[in-house]
């Protein structure tokens, strides 16, 4: 119990440090990385994955709710080698992803302090934490996300099928063709740790003219992800 927490608590938390950083550093007024584009975050979102797999490689390096749920849906007997599919090792996967996610929003928050003291856009700050609709459509904002989803958990699982020995960087790369191919609509959070975690994270940290931080939308990228990895877990099964 102890690896779990502790290893997906690091993951995560470096994981949310750098892929917030990213849109921190492209959104943000007078970063060096200012305006640098929707592919700079794809990018930086895959590597930040690459990172987060590499540190907690001990649990399996799940960090993500979505994955956790859709193992469990694929009929596995185990998280990762070692490690059973039972309630207390479950509950410890979510808890730690949820921490961890807020942790590294945290970090990322201090990393960039004097620019967010600087920044009046209130939905920029909040953009640099959480995910939100390019149009605001809830029922079409969950479909991406549920899509979204289980082509993130479903390929993950496949790579356990198939002997290519890429090990991290082949979910990185999965994490950029999805932000390049399908994270246009809702800025794809295809993981409810990484959207609630710096959710929360901005609800309670002191930002100047940050605002509101849009809880009428913030179930979306919960439920969406959720139901992507559990309908990739069961998809799964046939292959």
């Amino acid at each position: 119990m102890a690896t779990i927490f502790l290893s997906e608590i690091a993951g995560t938390a470096m994981l949310t440090l750098l892929g917030g950083g990213v849109v921190a550093n492209v959104v943000l007024t007078k970063t060096k990385g200012f305006d640098g584009g929707w592919l700079l975050i794809n990018v930086g979102w895959g590597l930040a994955v690459f990172s987060g797999v590499w540190v907690a490689f001990a649990s399996g390096a799940h960090l993500n709710p979505a994955v956790t749920f859709g193992l469990m849906a694929s009929g596995a007997d185990e998280f990762a080698p070692g490690i059973t599919i039972g309630a207390g090792t479950t509950i410890a996967y979510l808890v730690a992803e949820l921490i961890g996610a807020f942790l590294g929003a945290v970090l990322a928050w201090l990393t960039y302090k004097t620019h967010y003291d600087a920044e009046t856009d209130p939905g920029k700050i909040l953009g640099t934490f959480s995910t939100g609709p390019e149009i605001r459509s809830y029922g079409w904002n969950l479909v991406t996300e549920i899509i979204g989803t289980f082509v993130l958990v479903f390929v993950i699982i496949m790579f356990g099928n198939t002997p290519h020995e890429l090990g991290p960087l082949a979910v990185s790369l999965l994490v950029i063709a999805i932000g390049a191919s399908l994270g246009g609509p809702t800025g794809y959070a295809i993981n409810p740790a990484r959207d609630l975690g710096p959710r929360l994270a901005h609800a309670i940290l002191p930002i100047k003219n940050k605002g509101g931080s849009d809880w009428s939308y913030s179930w979306v990228p919960i439920l969406g992800p959720i139901i992507g990895g559990v309908l990739a877990g069961l998809v799964s099964m046939v292959f």
